[in-house]
Formats: C-alpha cells, sequence, structure tokens
C-alpha cells in the first residue's frame, strides 16, 4: 500500500501543492491539521498502519520530519516494520537497491537541513508580523538623516565628522542622498 502524508507549511498552508504531487501516486492520504513538530497524530496513524511492503510517499522530506535526528528514528521504525520511505522532490526511494554515494546523501542531507531552516524562519517572521513586531534593521530617526544630508551637502564636514555628530553611516547617508 501506498500512503501519501502531508502536512500544512508556510509555502502550502492548505497542502494543495502536495495533494497535486502525491494523489495520482497513493492509495491512502494522510494530512495533519497543523504544522507543529508536536502531535503529528496522522503521522502516528499511518506509521501504526503500516504493513511490510507499504510505503510512505511525502512531496518533500522536510514535510514527513522535523530534524535529521527524527528522519533517523522514523527510518528505523519503518525498517523495522519492512516498510519504505519515498521523497518525491529529492528522488529518495528506500526501497530502490541502488546504493547512494556519499556526495549525494550529504546533498540531500543539507538540502533537507536548509528546508527545515527556511520554514522555521518563515514560521518565526509570520508569527512576530502577526504579533506587530517589525523585521529587519530599524530606520535612523529623521532629524539625524535630515542634519547628516545637510552636513554633507554644505561641503563643510567630512564623513567621518557627520558619522560622529549624527550616527548616520557613509552608505546609510548615500542610500538616502540617492533618493
Amino acid at each position: 500500500m501506498k500512503y501519501g502524508y502531508m502536512r500544512p507549511t508556510i509555502a502550502d498552508n492548505s497542502c494543495e501543492q502536495q495533494l497535486k504531487i502525491l494523489k495520482p501516486i497513493c492509495e491512502q492520504m494522510y494530512q495533519e491539521e497543523h504544522d507543529s513538530a508536536k502531535n503529528r497524530s496522522k503521522l502516528s496513524e499511518v506509521i501504526a498502519s503500516l504493513l511490510k511492503g507499504d510505503k510512505i510517499i511525502v512531496a518533500q522530506l522536510f514535510t514527513i520530519a522535523d530534524s535529521s535526528r527524527h528522519l533517523m528514528e522514523l527510518l528505523d521504525i519503518l525498517e523495522d516494520k519492512g516498510a519504505y520511505l519515498q521523497s518525491i522532490k529529492e528522488d529518495i526511494d528506500t526501497e530502490r537497491k541502488k546504493e547512494y554515494s556519499l556526495s549525494e546523501m550529504l546533498s540531500h542531507l543539507i538540502e533537507f537541513q536548509n528546508e527545515i531552516i527556511r520554514e522555521r524562519t518563515k514560521k518565526g517572521m509570520e508569527y512576530a508580523r502577526q504579533h506587530g513586531k517589525a523585521s529587519g534593521r530599524p530606520r535612523k530617526a529623521d532629524e539625524n538623516v535630515k542634519k547628516a544630508m545637510e552636513m554633507y551637502q554644505s561641503k563643510k564636514y567630512t564623513l567621518k565628522e557627520i558619522k560622529e555628530e549624527t550616527g548616520i553611516s557613509k552608505s546609510t547617508l548615500y542610500r538616502y542622498l540617492e533618493h
């Protein structure tokens, strides 16, 4: 039996993209209600229902695991059950008897870690935005920028003197002068 497993992500909150990929090749679908790493009830369900020769298929590896350690634990469970894991994006299928080269495996692991970091960063930024926190470097006070521009245009001060007086760096000053 081929089981499709989906979990909401920032880029695919309703799992529509994952469903398009998995539905044509899977016999049964499991979809988490949330993107949290905890309480993955559907993942527990699919694992509990696995029989020898069954396969869990995911669109991307980071959909099923939240860390390298979690991935290893899942792979151990699948191996004990005689089941397999397939990830479409990474073109990984543990059922294949083909040997993967070390560089291929490292490449997949690096991409997996990058996807996890990217997803966590997006979640954090979204959470901050929802709670009214701005991201990025804070803007300089307008009066300091105005003073720095006036000092620069008077041609009486060096860039070092302008920075000491206003706290505006050379690059910030030039950026404001361009506008």
